[in-house]
This record gives structure tokens, C-alpha cells and sequence, in this order.
């Protein structure tokens, strides 16, 4: 097994409960990462044996785009994409962050973090 991340995935999007959220939108980060066989690509050296990190981000930059409440909601339809769309996946865990959240205090981020595993 081996591990691939893709780290501080930057983007701008509307996500929150207060409707000012969804109107304004704020900063957000996103850490991926993912479990997958990589002997095979470690030794063809060919894209199509492992999993490609420009899909990983792609299928981020696609969910963040669409506005949910909950950051909870938009890093579980991250992991369905990953395991519909890419069979070498076996885990992926993907934290979402809301940079500088409006809580009433000087928080710098708020973060949810989902793991999940390949249903056999």
C-alpha cells in the first residue's frame, strides 16, 4: 500500500448555515488523502496505474463549487466521487477547513475530517 496526498487545496466557496454564508462565501482548505496499491505504478511508471492527483483535485474543486450547510456534507460527497470514480482508492480520508469561521472569536479555522474505506 501506499499513500498519496494533496495538501492545502485552496479555493473560494458558499458554504455555511447563515445565509449571509451562502451569499458572501468564504476561504476554505482542503486536505486530501488517499490509500492504493502503488507497487503497480511504481514500477510501470505509467499514469493509468496509480491514482492521478490532478483527479483528486478536480473532483475538490467540483464539490466545493456546489453550496451545502454543512462542511460535513461537502467532504462525504468528496470520498462518493473518489470511490465511483477510481477503483485503486481502498481508503481516502478528506479534512475540510473554513478559514477564519464567523463564531464570535479570533479562530483561525474550523476543520471536519471524514475517513472512509472501499466497501467490499
Amino acid at each position: 500500500m501506499g499513500i498519496i496526498k494533496v495538501e492545502n487545496i485552496r479555493v473560494y466557496a458558499n458554504h455555511g448555515c447563515l445565509k449571509e454564508e451562502t451569499i458572501i462565501g468564504s476561504d476554505y482548505r482542503v486536505d486530501v488523502e488517499v490509500k492504493a496499491n502503488l507497487k503497480p505504478s511504481s514500477n510501470s511508471d505509467a499514469l493509468e496505474d496509480t491514482v492521478d492527483y490532478v483527479f483528486l483535485n478536480n473532483v475538490v474543486r467540483e464539490e466545493m463549487a456546489k453550496p451545502s450547510k454543512l462542511l460535513e456534507t461537502v467532504a462525504q460527497r468528496i470520498l462518493n466521487r473518489f470511490f465511483d470514480e477510481d477503483k485503486l482508492i481502498s481508503k481516502a480520508t478528506v479534512s475540510v477547513s473554513k478559514i477564519n469561521p464567523p463564531i464570535g472569536g479570533d479562530v483561525e479555522m474550523v476543520t471536519i475530517q471524514l475517513s472512509q474505506k472501499r466497501k467490499k
